[in-house]
């Protein structure tokens, strides 16, 4: 009799525990039910979320955080919208913000032309990158 199909749509804070393992209990948990899943799904605002909590409440340099975000596309089970995930990560690792690429390259596939942003970083490498970008300014 075969093992049962497990497949699961991970959160972030699942993702954080078996990334991190600062909570051994959870961890352990976090790290058993992905093993036993057939399927990961892991939704493009969870990574958002994941690289932000990385950099801002764990203190990792950008390069950690891709590093932390293709070990986990790497695993066979784990589904991720591979196209905007690449996007974010060359903004990351142009410098910037993944989910300023998520966001621009999501938005472009549903037939925005440019990323508005009053972030002048964030327009620049995504302009770097090829992407259209509108530097917005303070109407005051």
């Amino acid at each position: 009799m075969g093992r049962r199909a497990v497949r699961i749509t991970a959160d972030t804070n699942v993702l954080l525990r078996a990334a991190m393992c600062d909570d051994p209990g959870q961890a352990a948990a976090a790290m058993e039910v992905m093993r036993a899943a057939t399927l990961v799904a892991v939704p493009s605002l969870v990574l958002c979320e994941f690289a932000w909590v990385l950099k801002r409440a764990y203190k990792l340099r950008s390069e950690e955080v891709g590093e932390a975000i293709r070990r986990l596309i790497a695993i066979e089970s784990v589904r991720v919208d591979r196209p905007a995930v690449e996007a974010g990560l060359a903004i990351l690792d142009a410098g910037g913000d993944f989910a300023d690429g998520v966001i621009a390259f999501e938005g472009a596939r549903m037939g925005g032309t440019a990323f508005a942003t009053f972030d002048r970083a964030a327009a620049s490498l995504l302009a770097a990158a090829g992407m259209q970008a509108t530097l917005l300014m303070s109407a005051g």
